[in-house]
């Protein structure tokens, strides 16, 4: 709907904001995902293919899950959008865009598109997933948007590392974290600005990335262009969008969205009895490990005989050891072949050929990581609906 080459001129923007402030003219179909009020729009967006639609405004799209088997990088017009505040920077001139550093540095820097796209680009895959994605599957429900399984996807990313820029700026000591504003904003001065915050270790670890290419093309629009912050193995919350501002402070940052959101029970795994509120949090952080069927959705109807169960994993960083699957229930597993390996912070594809005798049957996969961690069998609960990773299970009648 919009060319890139418009887009980076600025043109196309305005048409843009006026199709998303119109979204009842875009609703193409409805969808059901498995779990109550689980009807929702599927919903055309400028740069995206048909997508299941939470809110509009802002916009919050989820890729449909079926796109997930195609192969392990999500393409650019399926991948999911998370927006907190509406006040969107339609108005955005990529020539005169800058990204100001600032705060505990000993040389401010204001920094055009240009400036950065000089630098010495790297590449990582990295996968982004919403620190909601599954809440919908949670038991008892929470509060917050009710997604299934498709806030998430893996890409290529291209950009700079974050630790350039703070040696450029020269980070003084005494300095404690770093702190990310990007151009979106609250259309209440009640609404508390979207602004994160990493530990300056962190922030400066050369593979946090300040992000403006997305497999091999600029980022779009709703994906945070001109320019993200990539934080691999990390929830989405800290992959700030439209990025313009990092400011280096000596304090811990006590905004909203991190003294407040975003935070999971200080438990051994991150969970409590669930009905119950923790006694004490900490700041979501990185993945829990996980692993999908994509071939076969739940409820599927199948020939006897012989199939190749395909499907990928994931976690925070260490990679992926060993991906089993069960076709009983979980009484037996089997390993199946690991694809090619794009990297510890990508999806990894895996696939077992199986043969399924007439009946029903409960499909498992389970996933263990380099560093041997593995799925529960049951869910763990927190109040917020983050951090799901149960074994998934995939019910088939065979005939």
């Amino acid at each position: 709907m919009f060319d890139r080459r418009d887009l980076l001129k600025g043109a196309g923007l305005a048409a843009m904001a006026a199709t998303l402030n119109s979204t009842k003219a875009l609703a193409l179909d409805t969808v059901t995902l498995p779990f109550a009020n689980g009807e929702r729009p599927l919903v055309k967006y400028p740069q995206k293919r048909p997508m299941i639609g939470l809110t509009s405004r802002p916009p919050q799209l989820e890729t449909p899950f079926a796109v997930f088997n195609d192969g392990p990088i999500t393409p650019n017009n399926a991948f999911f959008v998370r927006y907190h505040l509406s006040d969107l920077p339609y108005n955005l001139d990529p020539d005169k865009f800058t990204l100001e550093i600032k705060g505990k540095v000993d040389k401010p820097l204001k920094l055009s598109l240009k400036d950065i796209r000089k630098m010495k680009a790297t590449e990582i895959v990295a996968v982004n997933q919403c620190s909601g994605n599954s809440r919908g599957f949670s038991e008892p429900r929470v509060a917050g948007g009710q997604l299934a399984n498709g806030a998430m996807g893996n890409a290529r990313w291209r950009g700079v590392p974050l630790k350039a820029v703070l040696e450029m700026a020269g980070v003084q000591s005494g300095a404690k974290q770093v702190t990310f504003n990007g151009m979106d904003g609250p259309v209440s001065d009640k609404t508390p600005d979207f602004v994160k915050a990493l530990d300056l270790e962190h922030a400066s670890d050369g593979e946090v990335m300040l992000a403006y290419g997305m497999n091999g093309e600029d980022l779009p629009f709703l994906n945070g262009f001109p320019l993200r912050l990539i934080v691999p193995g990390y929830y989405g919350t800290y992959w700030v969008k439209h990025l313009n501002e990092i400011t280096v402070i000596d304090s811990v940052y006590d905004g909203f969205w991190m003294k407040s959101a975003y935070r999971i029970p200080d438990t051994p795994n991150n969970a409590v009895e669930p009905g119950t509120a923790p006694k004490a949090t900490i700041p979501i952080n990185r993945f829990t490990i996980r692993s999908f069927i994509t071939s076969v959705p739940d409820g599927a109807k199948l020939k006897a005989g012989g199939t190749t169960l395909r499907g990928i994993a994931f976690d925070g960083g260490k990679g992926i050891k060993d991906v089993q699957v069960s076709t009983d229930g979980g009484k037996t597993w089997v390993s199946a072949k690991l694809g090619k390996d794009l990297g510890k912070y990508s999806f990894r594809e895996w696939k077992l050929p199986v043969k399924l005798a007439a009946g029903a049957h409960e499909l498992k996969v389970r996933a263990t990581g380099n560093g041997g961690e593995t799925q529960p069998d049951a869910p763990r609960w927190n109040p917020a609906g983050y951090l799901r990773n149960v074994v998934e299970t995939v019910r088939v009648t065979v005939a």
